[in-house]
């Protein structure tokens, strides 16, 4: 399907490809939902939808539905799951297609599971691999400026994402929920929708919150809720999973024991561990909002930050942006190579220093070498805080080359040289 995309779109002229890209799309969704006999009908269905955020509330929504009981699939940009079994996602997609998704959801109903939980990107929703399921709930996390030049504006990207409720509000299902940050400006848009139940949720639910690098705590619902996973911003990510939890018939008690149990969120404000005296963390951070987060969790510690930028070719006006919060809250800056794909990578930095002017960043374009140095210049009680890529299992290069790649591994890797010397 993919090769025949590629071809339409190299031979058929602009305009006619823009005019049919959405039939095409539409009816690739349609039959793959035939071929799979409508598996979603089968299986409660959640899907998780916003800018960030998404993938630390799947695992946080996964965990508690199993500490409750149930049987869980998941499908996201960090994993795909099917009862016990549990693979990485490899392929540089949250989700890879409609019928990856109808097949994935197959497969989980054949497996007995009672939920799929789904994380929905914007970029799925405009190739409809949303439709033609039949959704129980949907989550909304925040909506920042994102994928812009994809989209064409603000106002369609949104649209994109609210695109996901709509097809909600047509689920044949009862009872439907959706469950929405309303400290977002976008959060009552998605409250609007037509369901029986609307929950919002607002940090203000959180009381006596006390976040920071070592973890969350607060009270909720005459609960003490405690977690490892640091930050104000998985105080968000917690409240948006409880709040469903809740509205779906989890007890408070058990939602309070699924959290304190999650030790770690592969790629998210990740904690590496090799036996040595500074913290050492690897975290997606792709929008400017999740950087300064990331950075505020961490403000009581010297912080040595090893950054590039979210992709060549796309959202190019983040790149002195993301310079400019790192010149704001760290010590040290290291600027060094992401996913340029058929982009300069230097050119990418140059665009990224302009927004530095306080400090002198290093520029390493080879990533594991600028992770080595980080690595070397920290001292007893610093941060390094690796951002970018997450479980991106790859860098991505030009003419659609792509280095394997785990930020997480090097960085392990890194901490065994130390330790032998």
């Amino acid at each position: 399907m993919n090769t025949l995309l590629f071809w339409a779109k190299k031979l058929i002229p602009k305009p006619v490809f823009a005019f049919l890209q959405p039939i095409y799309h539409y009816k690739m969704a349609l039959l793959a939902a035939l071929v799979y006999r409508f598996p979603s009908r089968k299986i409660k269905v959640v899907a998780i939808t916003g800018t960030k955020g998404k993938s630390s509330v799947v695992e946080i929504v996964n965990a508690i539905l199993e500490e409750a009981g149930y049987k869980t699939a998941v499908a996201g940009t960090i994993r795909f799951k099917i009862g016990e079994k549990s693979e990485r996602n490899l392929y540089k997609m949250t989700l890879p297609g409609r019928f990856f998704v109808q097949r994935f959801l197959r497969q989980a109903v054949n497996a007995g599971c009672d939920f799929a939980i789904l994380e929905m990107t914007s970029e799925g929703a405009k190739q409809f691999r949303h439709k033609f399921i039949s959704y129980d709930a949907l989550i909304f996390t925040n909506l920042a400026p994102e994928h812009i030049e994809s989209h064409g504006s603000y106002e369609n990207y949104l649209k994109a994402k609210l695109s996901i409720a709509r097809e909600l509000e047509k689920s044949a299902k009862r009872p439907r929920a959706v469950v929405a940050n309303i400290d977002d400006g976008a959060g009552e848009k998605f409250l609007s929708v037509k369901v029986e139940k609307r929950i919002p949720y607002s940090i203000h639910n959180a009381a006596n919150l006390n976040a920071d690098s070592d973890g969350v705590e607060f009270d909720w619902e005459g609960t003490h809720i405690k977690s490892r996973l640091p930050g104000k911003f998985n105080a968000y990510n917690i409240l948006a999973a409880a709040s469903f939890a809740k509205a779906i018939g989890v007890s408070v008690e058990i939602i309070a024991a699924a959290i304190e149990k999650i030790v770690e969120i592969r790629g998210r404000a990740q904690f590496i561990r090799g036996g040595q005296d500074f913290d050492a963390i690897a975290d997606y951070a792709h929008t400017p909002d999740s950087l300064k987060a990331l950075y505020e969790a961490f403000q009581n510690k010297r912080k040595i930050c090893v950054l590039g930028n979210t992709g060549g070719g796309r959202d190019k006006w983040k790149r002195p942006e993301m310079g400019r919060i790192a010149d704001q809250y760290c010590d040290e800056i290291i600027l060094t190579n992401e996913d340029p794909y058929d982009e300069d990578p230097r050119q990418i930095l140059k665009e990224m220093e302009a927004g530095i002017t306080k400090h002198r960043p290093e520029i390493i374009l080879d990533r594991l070498e600028a992770i080595a140095v980080a690595v070397k210049k920290a001292s007893a009680g610093d941060a390094v805080l690796i951002t970018g890529k997450g479980t991106d299992p790859y860098i991505m290069g030009p003419n659609g080359s792509r280095e394997p790649w785990d930020d997480a591994t090097v960085v392990r890797e890194e901490l065994k040289k130390i330790r032998r010397g």
